[in-house]
């Protein structure tokens, strides 16, 4: 192996290990939320929060840094994401009070946020233009694999340790990526005005929308929560506004506006939020109604990560030859019939009953995702390959995020720890099928001119 090579593997073991932890420290405390509401002697709904804020600071950041990266430099971002994600992780040992744990998930979140929001920039200055495709296929592994560690490492850990431990598994991941830091990409940065007020007013109107649906569940006045709500709205028509102004919006809002990319969106945002309701669900439903400790539970929802491991490069695959509306179609079909077993499963299931269900369910979605990703890139022009790999991981992390505040809310009525969730995923699985169907219309994915040039060098346009 020569030494290009070599430096070409390095890069790309240290970007797998940024990837890694995003998703393991995003998905590892699931599974302990029952446990620290109890050791924290706070409600179950007050604990979902642990969860929120840290998708909420992704969201917020996460495009913002985004465009701060290309200016101060890829691999200087990314490390500095790193060093702060390491560093807030030793702060979880001290953490007593809930408001405390809380400080230490933005700190940790603000970490991955600088490290998700220039990976995609970094793939594709790590890979040839006719391997991109391949090399965002190894990074869903990379992601389907950390997903498939998270709850069944979080319920090993919770079997011989405390809970802080589980905030703290993932710093071996950011040592081992900034070990190889002199082997990352790191492309001179753009010399350009940085849009303050773009990057502003998209942390603003997340932050504001997200925090308004929070405080309907966790506050005590509708009216201060529909007073934040309307002032996000309010700072998403500013925002859009802008954006329509600036020739490389923070938001890409020009890539938004084609049809095919629009209907991926909205898609994949169901997506996202019909798997976190699931997913956050399902320890509460699975400890209190049916009594499994959080081990069993841990190992009871490992097969959905893991048959994603397996399915979602297959279905990105497949979508060089097929088209995503059939394949997303077929996969929504599939966790639609998953959905609609696990709400009405048996009154004292064991773990065949609920593991094969998960499997079932994990096989839909990931045939849905890549393919889902891929089109998104593929519609993009080749110089707005990055802006639509930001828009991926911004459509996931909002999703997740009001996945999170949706089983908040069930929590709070008292619905969230039954079936009321699995039949709300299926409806959201429903559009998402739906969205997905819609884009076999000639006339939506019919391709212009940049983007037939894009495809053939980045991936199919199907």
């Amino acid at each position: 192996m020569n030494h290009e090579r070599l430096r070409t593997v390095a890069g790309i073991a240290g970007i797998s290990f940024g990837t890694a932890l995003v998703i393991l420290d995003g998905g590892i405390a699931n599974v302990a939320l029952p446990t620290i509401a109890h050791d924290l002697h706070v409600d179950s709904s007050a604990a979902v929060l642990i969860v929120t804020v840290y998708q909420l600071v992704l969201v917020m950041t996460l495009l913002p840094l985004s465009a701060i990266g290309d200016r101060i430099g890829l691999r200087r971002l990314y490390q500095y994401g790193q060093i702060l994600f390491a560093a807030a992780s030793l702060l979880a040992f001290f953490a007593n009070t809930l408001p405390f744990l809380l400080v230490v998930r933005a700190l940790q979140a603000l970490g991955a946020a600088a490290v998700l929001s220039v990976t995609s920039a970094m793939l594709r200055t790590l890979y040839s233009p006719e391997k991109l495709g391949r090399g965002l296929g190894f990074n869903s592994v990379v992601v389907s694999s950390a997903a498939a560690l998270a709850p069944t490492a979080g319920g090993f850990l919770l079997a011989f340790a405390s809970w802080p431990w589980l905030f703290a598994a993932a710093v071996p991941f950011a040592l081992g990526s900034l070990a190889l830091g002199t082997f990352l990409p790191n492309p001179p940065p753009r010399v350009e005005p940085f849009d303050f007020a773009g990057a502003l007013l998209c942390a603003a109107t997340f932050g504001l929308l997200i925090g308004g649906l929070e405080s309907a569940v966790h506050g005590s006045s509708p009216m201060v929560s529909a007073f934040i709500t309307a002032i996000g709205v309010g700072f998403a028509v500013a925002l859009v506004r802008n954006q329509k102004r600036e020739p490389r919006p923070v938001l890409p809002v020009d890539l938004l506006a084609r049809p095919v990319l629009a209907l991926s969106a909205i898609g994949g945002f169901t997506v996202f939020i019909a798997s976190m309701t699931l997913l956050i669900s399902m320890p509460f439903r699975l400890e209190h109604s049916f009594g499994f400790t959080p081990q069993h539970v841990g190992a009871m929802m490992a097969p959905w990560p893991l048959t994603t491991l397996f399915v979602a490069p297959l279905a990105g695959t497949l979508s060089d030859k097929y088209p995503a509306g059939i394949l997303g179609g077929i996969g929504m079909s599939i966790a639609i019939v998953a959905l609609v077993l696990i709400a009405f499963m048996p009154g004292h299931p064991t773990y065949f009953d609920v593991a094969w269900r998960m499997s079932l369910c994990g096989a839909g979605f990931g045939l849905f995702m890549s393919p889902n990703a891929r089109l998104i890139i593929g519609s993009a022009p080749r110089e707005r390959a990055a802006s639509a790999g930001g828009l991926i991981s911004t459509i996931r992390l909002c999703g997740q995020t009001i996945g999170a505040t949706l089983v908040a809310a069930l929590l709070a009525l008292g619905l969230g720890g039954g079936s009321v969730p699995a039949l709300v995923a299926c409806g959201l699985a429903v559009i998402a099928g739906l969205c997905s169907i819609a884009r076999l219309n000639p006339a939506i994915r019919k391709p212009n001119t940049r983007e037939v040039d894009t495809v053939k060098t980045v991936a199919p346009l199907n």
